[in-house]
């Protein structure tokens, strides 16, 4: 049984919404998605997916790309990322897929899970882009900063408690690099130092594939897992 992590499927089965505007690669890539998913993970294993899951605007409207996630092998945790309109509370989110009848989709916000020998947890976090941080949706960087660091803060107690005595790894998964070339979200660096968290892993980077799959500030290791940037393969964690 393995651990696995891939965002940013972007899956268009409800909208018309192209993604081939980011290069070739992404052409045909729902096919791809289910033919490498499928040639890696297996029913025993668990895929993390920390956001941009899927184009639609509602719960409702999302239900095509969500049977799809759910008929591929595997336990899936879905994160939370900037694209992800269809995001609702917790609790209707987890009774949408219930209603369903989806077995394997669970979600990752404000809590952690036991997985194989790791702890999972994570946040979304916020735009590395200046331009994108104060002005998405009329958005104040310092204020969400500062909300997502405290969200995260709830996950990594939340891992403590689940590890006990216990010595599993505490992974943690964002949907946005809190480290990304000159960038830093010093808010939520500060928060995964004071906890000895050693591996991060974060999406919603695309069509750049000459950067390094993962790169070290400050002792923590933080990979990029954004579908394309993996050529939609889920990455093994090991």
């Amino acid at each position: 049984m393995s651990v696995f992590a891939m965002a940013d499927l972007h899956l268009p089965l409800s909208v018309d919404k192209p993604m081939d505007i980011f290069g070739s690669r992404w052409q045909d890539y729902v096919g791809k998605i289910k033919k490498n998913w499928c040639a890696v993970v297996t029913p025993e294993d668990t895929v993390i997916m920390p956001g941009d899951i899927s184009w639609s605007m509602s719960l409702n409207d999302s239900l095509n790309d969500f049977r799809f996630i759910e008929d591929l092998p595997g336990k899936k945790l879905i994160g939370k990322g900037n694209h992800d309109y269809w995001w609702a509370t917790m609790s209707k989110n987890r009774a949408f897929v219930k209603e369903q009848g989806f077995g394997t989709i669970d979600f990752l916000f404000n809590n952690a899970y036991k997985v194989e020998n790791f702890i999972i947890c994570g946040t979304r976090g916020w735009y590395v882009d200046e331009k994108a941080q104060g002005s998405n949706s009329g958005a104040e960087y310092e204020k969400i900063v500062l909300r997502e660091a405290a969200r995260l803060k709830i996950g990594l107690d939340e891992a403590i408690k689940l590890r006990g005595d216990g010595n599993e790894e505490i992974l943690v998964f964002f949907h946005f690099p809190p480290v990304f070339n000159s960038f830093v979200c010093e808010e939520i660096v500060e928060v995964l130092l004071s906890y000895g968290i050693k591996r991060c892993y974060f999406g919603h980077i695309h069509g750049v594939y000459n950067i390094p799959r993962s790169i070290n500030y400050r002792g923590i290791n933080f990979s990029i897992v954004s579908a394309d940037y993996l050529d939609f393969v889920p990455m093994i964690i090991v």
